[in-house]
Formats: C-alpha cells, structure tokens, sequence
C-alpha cells in the first residue's frame, strides 16, 4: 500500500513477484459487489447505562455495550488504534482494553494485516468482533471467501467520508509534535454538542470547539475526501455490516427523551439477524428503546448517498501539498466562521435549552 500525492494509500502491484492470478482484483470490494443484508432492520437509539463510558466514548458508548454482551469467552477484537497522527487496525483479546477503539477517528487506518489474522482467528474456532468503515468491512467480507463466517460479527461506522491526512500533517507543522488528536473530547464540558477537539503536543494541550475548529469546516464542506467517496457504492440502505454505528442525530426531535443530558446518544442499526443477536445481549448494558427506520436516518444522509463533490477540491489538496503554504494561509482562504444564527442557537437558546424545558414540562405532568 503506497500513497499518492493527496495522502491516500492504494494498493500497488510488484510487477516483478505477480503471477497474474488475479486474486487482487477478485477480493476488490470495488471491483466486485459484496453481499448485502436485504432482510428487514432493527433500529435502536440510546446510550450506555455507565455515565463513565458514555464521556470516554464519541456518542452514546454504544460499542462498548455490544462488546460487553457479545465477547464472552474466546474473543478477539478488532478496531482502528491512535498512534499519535497515525491510525492503525489492531486487536485486543480482553474487552477490559476497549479503551483504544473508542472515539471517532476521522483518518483512514492502517488495515496492515488484520484481514488476515481476522481468517486465522476464525480457523482457530474464535469469536472475532471486526471494526471499520463500511468499506473496510466490505474488504474483510471479499477476503475472507468461503472462509466460515458462523464466528463473525463485523461493525462499520456510519462513514460521511475520509479525509486526506495532509490537512492533519500541516496541523501539526503548527503545532508542533502531535502526541495525540480527540477529534470528539467532551472532557472539558461533557457536552456531546460541542465535539471539542483536544490536540495533546509536548508542549501541552490544545482544545477548540467545535463551531471555531477549521478542520471540522473543512472536512465537511467535503474539500478533502477520498475520491472514491463521492461515489461510494456502500451508502445505501443495503450494508455489508451485520451492524451499523453512529450518532443519533436529530434525537432533540424525534425522540428528546433520549437526549440524555447532552452527553451523547448513539444510533444502532441491526442489518442481519446476527446484528439482532448481537443487540439483544447488548440491551441489558443500554438505556433507550427501538425507533422505526426512517425517521431515525433522516438525519443521516451517509445511510441514503454519498457525499457530494465540491468543486474547490483539488485547490484545496494542491495548496496542502505545497509546503511554502502554511496551515493559517489554508485556514483563512477554505475555512468557513460560524453564523451568529448558529452562535445564538449552540450557546444562547439551542437543543439544551429546549431538553431542560422539555424535561421539566414532563416531570410535572
């Protein structure tokens, strides 16, 4: 796997070891259409009955309760690790370590040769929990063949879109030496609204909010994306993932009870009768209930399409690749500033405010 000059990794072929078996373009999730879960979805909304893992996860500690009710014994588990700027796919083998694969991290990770081992654990007759973005998920699916999947529970994140590391590398000639990115921190606060994002350098930490955080303005006006990710064939209805994860967006709306606190909410989706057995040994871990599909992805267009294509796109990767631009430059010519609507609605009178009053109108009833 190398990278091209936007900072995506690719598969690249050793002209001089291939034997023309054509095995790498049979396993290619992009090439080949994976198998899809078709049978009717199971929905969830809620949140972790530890107030503890709920603030040590990016929403509502959701992975944490299906590891707690599904690895039991003989278990591996997959996910994707912080190596300070790096993302990398391990494994741990004792859930009380789920710790290094929680919190959202918005980079593409390393895979390395977790596919592999994934194969060998199940050989082995172990239960394998995998992680990953839906898809990595397809890749693992391909790559396994007919290998016995009986073992098997894979998880993907709802996915609105890879972003190229290059911004994060000149985040961090500004900064200086990056230990470690929380993209999502809500130790300072405990509000899941704000998506705090805390950089730790060897020369302390540095915390911006969400609304003034030019990587969040950035990656989401969709200038630095994988390509393939406008065009994902993997944000449909149909998953590969026996369960997708995700934030339970627009729950002040549909469903405020579960708003719990602003400390975050997460959103279940059981794609396959294993995903339901999975959520069953969950629920005695989770406080929420069920929600009908439809209105829960309303709010969650990665589920409906891919992301779309901005035009500034390839100004903004070719300043990133030129080293005589700093990260200030970048951020004053792509970044977007908050509104004073937006400024008024998250601080003065927002979601939190609406849940107090929403709270206390029904404690009096």
């Amino acid at each position: 796997m190398e990278e091209d000059d936007e900072g995506f990794r690719y598969p690249i072929i050793d002209s001089e070891k291939c034997i023309g078996c054509g095995r790498c373009h049979k396993v290619c999730p992009m090439e080949n259409t994976p198998v899809r879960h078709q049978e009717e979805k199971v929905v969830y909304g809620g949140h972790h009955i530890s107030t503890d893992v709920v603030l040590a996860s990016t929403s509502g500690g959701a992975f944490s309760a299906i590891v707690d009710g599904w690895c039991d014994m003989n278990y591996v588990i997959f996910g994707a690790e912080s190596k300070g700027t790096r993302i990398l796919h391990s494994y741990i083998e004792d859930k009380r370590d789920i710790s290094i694969f929680r919190k959202s991290k918005y980079a593409q990770s390393e895979i390395g040769n977790s596919y592999i081992k994934t194969k060998e654990f199940l050989k082995a007759g172990k239960k394998v929990l995998f992680s990953g973005t839906p898809c990595q998920i397809a890749g693992l699916e391909m790559f396994l063949g007919s290998c016995n999947r009986t073992n098997l529970l894979t998880i993907e994140v709802i996915c609105e879109g890879i972003p190229s590391p290059l911004l994060i590398r000149k985040l961090s000639k500004h900064y200086g030496d990056i230990r470690d990115i929380d993209y999502r921190n809500k130790t300072k606060y405990g509000h899941w609204d704000f998506q705090m994002m805390k950089i730790e350098t060897s020369h302390g930490a540095k915390v911006i909010d969400r609304w003034f955080n030019p990587f969040w303005s950035i990656w989401l006006q969709h200038l630095i994306s994988r390509p393939s990710c406008y065009e994902c064939p993997f944000a449909t209805k149909e998953r590969v993932a026996d369960i997708s994860l995700g934030d339970l967006w627009g729950v002040h709306l549909f469903c405020p009870e579960l708003y719990n606190h602003n400390r975050g909410a997460s959103l279940i989706i059981c794609n396959s009768k294993k995903g339901k057995e999975a959520l069953n040994h969950a629920l005695p871990f989770m406080e929420g209930h069920f929600l009908q599909y439809e209105e829960a992805v309303k709010y969650q267009s990665p589920l409906r399409k891919p992301i779309e294509y901005n035009k500034r796109r390839e100004v903004c990767l070719e300043d990133l690749r030129d080293d005589a631009i700093t990260y200030k430059e970048i951020v004053s010519k792509y970044a977007t500033k908050p509104s004073i609507r937006l400024l008024i609605h998250k601080y003065v009178w927002g979601n939190r405010q609406k849940m107090l009053l929403w709270n206390i109108f029904n404690k009096r009833r």
